[in-house]
């Protein structure tokens, strides 16, 4: 893969133990204050080596071979991780935006056949290697926004073949994707009309997920339009039982006790929490289980804004995704989720910057590979244009990052 190497760079390392990037590999998620610490260097370099980070430091390097970016002041620092998306679907509902903005309801559309419903028809319609199509177009255009980690959910299947369609469609997307792609099965997405026993089946195929897809976490979605408390309980029972990672989206719209019985099954994400009571964000607080906010839903259903500030003030660990898919967030831009969590979930730039990075890693399990800027990991960095981070998160529909470099390879060069 070859030599490169980031100069003349304020290097936003997220290492919190020191600011360098040559010690230890941190595990964990960082929890309340510890959200603020970046590890910046202020004037340093970043080096790479066949797709590893060899060297990061304050200076210049020793020596420098191969490829050079003098970064001239500017941000380096680690590519984004959004931690959760819906990218892999077949079809739009662009229509259903045009019925909204009329004045019609979501539970009128879904009501006849629309919202989610609609795009599991379609997917179940499609074939692997057109799921595999899109998804990879998708991830590319991720990439040149400098997400260099992706986790991908099924769900739009609700059935055991179309949910095992869509994860082997996901692993043929990862194959040719520059991009660290994390699969998630959805199984527990909704409840279909023509098979209410879904639920059940789902949570009796884990051990199925567990030897076929090794690896991959389950989730549900824990509402009272989808899932119950009790058979999202089940679920994580089996997946337990098989040492599957448990995921949950949960208080999207009501509080119905799935934080509690998430911290209890023990997730590692809970998801959405907009509707989280004060009781819910205490015992988060108090768990290891991390908060995933989810903005970009809000700003495009309305609604109140999940309480980020509240939740790192009590302690606990936080994380910022996208949400990408077509019906309530439908955007591929983590940095338009980071502005939102700033702009209205109360986080500091630092706050969803660690949120955006290092806990986002966390919650995909994958910290020790990516996540910070530090030797020994995979050479995930993205260049910004701004020589201040601020501005990543208060401005908003800003240009892409000036270069993007995964598994230390240059995807994007645009001066």
């Amino acid at each position: 893969m070859g030599t490169l190497s980031i100069i003349n760079a304020r290097v936003v390392t997220m290492n919190a133990r020191a600011h360098n990037g040559n010690t230890a590999a941190q595990i964990g998620a960082r929890h309340g204050a510890a959200m603020s610490d970046l590890g910046v260097i202020e004037n340093g370099h970043v080096c790479m080596r066949d797709g590893v980070i060899t060297s990061v430091a304050p200076g210049q390097p020793a020596s420098l071979v191969g490829e050079v970016i003098d970064a001239g002041g500017r941000v380096c620092m680690p590519a984004l991780i959004d931690c959760h998306t819906h990218l892999c679907f077949a079809g739009n509902r662009w229509s259903e935006w045009e019925q909204l903005r009329a004045g019609e309801s979501y539970e009128s559309i879904l009501a006849a056949g629309g919202g989610i419903m609609s795009t599991v028809r379609a997917t179940k319609q499609a074939t692997v290697t057109a799921l595999a199509q899109e998804l990879g177009d998708r991830l590319r255009a991720l990439a040149n926004l400098g997400v260099g980690s992706v986790e991908v959910k099924s769900g739009y299947g609700l059935d055991w073949q179309s949910e095992m369609k869509m994860l082997n469609a996901i692993g043929e997307a990862a194959k040719n994707s520059p991009q660290l792609v994390v699969a998630t099965c959805l199984g527990g997405h909704a409840i279909p009309a023509d098979n209410t026993a879904w639920p059940e089946q789902f949570a009796a195929h884990v051990a199925d997920l567990a030897r076929q897809f090794p690896g991959v976490a389950v989730d549900a979605f824990c509402e009272r339009s989808a899932l119950s408390v009790q058979q999202c309980r089940e679920i994580f029972a089996q997946a337990k039982k098989f040492n599957v990672t448990r995921r949950l989206h949960t208080d999207q719209f009501n509080s119905m006790g799935g934080v509690a019985m998430a911290i209890e099954c023990g997730a590692t994400t809970v998801d959405h929490l907009e509707a989280a009571d004060e009781n819910s964000i205490t015992a988060l607080a108090q768990s290891k289980t991390i908060a995933v906010l989810l903005p970009c839903s809000v700003y495009a259903l309305g609604g109140a804004y999940a309480r980020g500030r509240s939740m790192i003030d009590q302690g606990a660990a936080v994380a910022v995704a996208s949400n990408a898919n077509p019906g309530s967030a439908p955007t591929i831009d983590m940095r338009f989720a980071m502005h939102l969590a700033v702009r209205h979930c109360g986080l500091s730039t630092n706050e969803a910057l660690t949120a955006a990075t290092w806990n986002a890693a966390c919650a995909l399990g994958i910290e020790t590979k990516v996540g910070s800027l530090q030797v020994g990991k995979r050479a995930d960095a993205i260049v910004l244009e701004e020589r201040d981070e601020r501005a990543l998160t208060h401005g908003f529909a800003g240009p892409p990052p000036r270069h993007v470099v995964l598994a230390g390879k240059l995807m994007s060069y645009r001066h």
